[in-house]
């Protein structure tokens, strides 16, 4: 399939949009749940532990690596609808 600037264009803003929504999760998770919400979570436990507390110790980190592998989902699947995978 021919590389078109336009195509590509809409490639990029769909990549970007992908990446937008991914770091607004995670800075959801570490910022807004780890110190924001931390003393609304502490009501609640996980473990033994508050959850805010887990949030910010563990939480953000187990979100973090979950975030890694929808983004290499989500972009081997944009790649295969643009046509610019490496298979």
């Amino acid at each position: 399939m021919p590389e078109t600037p336009n195509r590509m264009t809409v490639y990029w803003k769909k990549n970007l949009r992908i990446l937008l929504v991914l770091l607004s999760i995670w800075f959801l998770v570490s910022f807004g749940f780890g110190i924001i919400l931390v003393e609304t979570l502490n009501q609640f436990k996980i473990g033994g532990y508050p959850l805010g507390f887990w949030f910010a110790q563990q939480g953000s980190i187990y979100v973090f690596i979950i975030l890694i592998f929808v983004y290499v989902a989500r972009m081997n699947k944009l790649d295969k609808e643009f046509d610019v995978n490496e298979d």
